[in-house]
């Protein structure tokens, strides 16, 4: 009969995200994840069997935690299409200084640290980040379209081709945070995307 865990693997598991969002993949060793999470190896390999594998479970709550305050932001129909946009530019922002590293330098963005780091050699990582990419997409479509349907988005591109720049800004400021940019330069980064998209 197995014995029973005696420790929260939900809590197992936050400790091994953090460590893997601050150090990255490959700079994360298994001791540094005995000494976030607590656990001895055997407690880390009996409960997620690889180092790759508690790397996924951890991506996957990522993402998981990052896209519900998005996808709420994105989805609330009583604000228009601008005001979801300049919402969720401001949620970007402000979770830059939510999730800090023990000396407050900024450590990024779990899914664009891993996009650089590993998607081009592992197919799992890939797979989840294009999923995340895939569903964000679609949220920021939507939220465009909105505002294109409502009047305060007036640039004459399409959705597709905005999501794409929205994304591709978020993930240049998430960078920039972490190359020591502060807030006052994130916010000028985001007014300057907010008038890209009313000419």
């Amino acid at each position: 009969m197995a014995r029973p865990r005696t420790f929260d693997e939900d809590r197992a598991l936050d400790a091994a995200m953090r460590a893997f969002w601050a150090n990255g993949y490959e700079a994360t060793s298994t001791q540094d994840l005995c000494e976030a999470t607590g656990l001895g190896r055997s407690s880390i390999y009996n409960t997620f069997t690889s180092k790759h594998d508690l790397f996924r479970r951890a991506l996957t709550r990522y993402i998981d935690l990052m896209s519900v305050p998005q996808a709420e932001i994105l989805d609330d129909t009583a604000r228009s299409g601008m005001e979801r946009i300049q919402a969720l530019f401001t949620r970007i922002v402000d979770s830059e200084y939510e999730y800090r590293a023990a000396d407050e330098t900024s450590i990024g963005c779990l899914t664009v640290n891993t996009v650089v780091e590993l998607a081009r050699r592992d197919p799992e990582a890939a797979a989840l980040v294009q999923r995340d990419l895939d569903l964000r997409l679609g949220l920021l479509r939507g939220a465009l379209e909105a505002g294109r349907h409502d009047g305060t988005i007036t640039t004459r591109r399409d959705a597709d081709s905005l999501a794409r720049f929205v994304n591709a800004t978020i993930g240049g400021m998430r960078v920039s945070a972490q190359a020591g940019a502060g807030r006052a330069a994130l916010e000028a980064i985001a007014d300057t995307a907010m008038d890209a998209l009313r000419p």
